[in-house]
């Protein structure tokens, strides 16, 4: 009876330690529970935008006709009617080079052609052979083209609408046709035309089979920051050159008020294509410090997981991802994400409305 009650008692207090332990336990995991620190973020799905794909490009500007002007043979200089940053128009005189060997060929011209008049009535009345009127006509049309020949170079007329950049003589002086220009040519001025203008890009190759002659291209110079003026590719050489793999395209720049000029250094823009990319916010990648490594957090079952990305190209606020463990429809941190560690706990705040 005595070892009943010992036996009895024994097992009250194992029911009672057990009791206890058991809260204990859940007073410890409650606890823990409380203890775990959870970090509000925002999120955001992850999805393919639409963009265009384009390249940014340096060039310089060039003039769309750049001309060494000068007579075909030695002369002295009568009179240049220009000077460096003059405006001059197509037909123009510009130039004038003394006329005395012109005067001297239209002498030569009234006599050929007052011989020729008088072999071609005799021919014509028999009394003149063939050979005769051939050989009387070879002079005269020998004549004529000298003449021809000696007035397109005495009076120098503009062929192009545009501006004088450069002048090498002196009324007076004794033109030499030696070489006198920066470019290695000989000339009495300089022209160029500078609207339009154009800027030859070296494009790789990887795009020869996109760039086409139309395009449409953006143009911007740091010397107008904040402005855009239009061209378009004109024209897309057939060639890659085989020591860069880039093959070059010419584009063809309106420059209606003439405030852009040749040598200013320009940035180009080509939209090559239309493209659905994965783009996100840029603010969401962040990059690991002291490293080129760039990252970014996900969502899952209110958990943040930390992935690795590469980027692409950006896009205003936008950035593209590759594909590198990043989904479409993956809830990606846009907030918050700056605080994460891999494995936290997550809860997701929405916006009130």
């Amino acid at each position: 009876m005595r070892s009943f009650k010992y036996a009895a008692v024994a097992a009250t207090l194992f029911l009672i330690a057990s009791c206890s332990n058991t809260v204990k336990e859940e007073t410890d995991s409650e606890a823990e529970k409380k203890s775990v620190k959870v970090y509000p973020v925002k999120v955001e799905k992850i999805k393919y935008r639409d963009i265009e794909r384009t390249r940014e490009y340096t060039a310089s500007l060039v003039a769309f006709k750049e001309i060494h002007y000068a007579p075909a043979s030695p002369g002295r200089i009568d009179k240049i009617n220009v000077e460096v940053g003059s405006r001059v128009t197509k037909g123009q005189v510009l130039v004038e080079i003394d006329k005395t060997q012109l005067n001297q060929a239209l002498t030569q011209l009234a006599t050929a052609k007052s011989s020729f008049q008088r072999i071609d009535t005799l021919y014509q009345l028999g009394s003149a052979s063939e050979q005769q009127h051939e050989q009387v006509k070879t002079q005269y049309e020998l004549t004529q083209s000298n003449v021809d020949f000696l007035k397109e170079n005495t009076v120098l007329l503009s062929p192009i609408n545009g501006i004088v950049t450069g002048k090498y003589f002196e009324n007076g002086e004794m033109y030499s046709g030696a070489p006198n220009t920066p470019a290695g040519k000989a000339a009495v001025i300089s022209l160029m035309q500078i609207n339009p203008l154009k800027a030859l890009v070296s494009i790789p190759e990887s795009f020869f089979p996109v760039i086409k002659e139309g395009m449409i291209a953006k143009i911007t110079v740091d010397v107008y920051p904040g402005k855009e003026f239009k061209g378009k590719i004109s024209q897309v050489y057939p060639v890659i050159d085989n020591s860069t793999r880039t093959f070059q395209s010419e584009i063809i720049i309106d420059n209606e008020k003439e405030i852009l000029r040749p040598g200013m250094f320009a940035r180009i823009h080509l939209k090559l294509r239309e493209e659905k990319i994965l783009a996100v916010p840029s603010i969401a990648v962040l990059k690991q410090e002291g490293t080129n490594q760039k990252y970014v957090f996900v969502n899952d079952n209110d958990m943040a997981v930390r992935i690795n990305v590469n980027t692409g190209d950006r896009f205003d606020d936008l950035i593209e991802l590759k594909m590198n463990g990043i989904r479409e429809g993956m809830e990606l941190i846009v907030e918050g994400q700056g605080n994460l560690k891999d494995g936290v706990s997550l809860k997701v705040v929405t916006e009130s409305h």
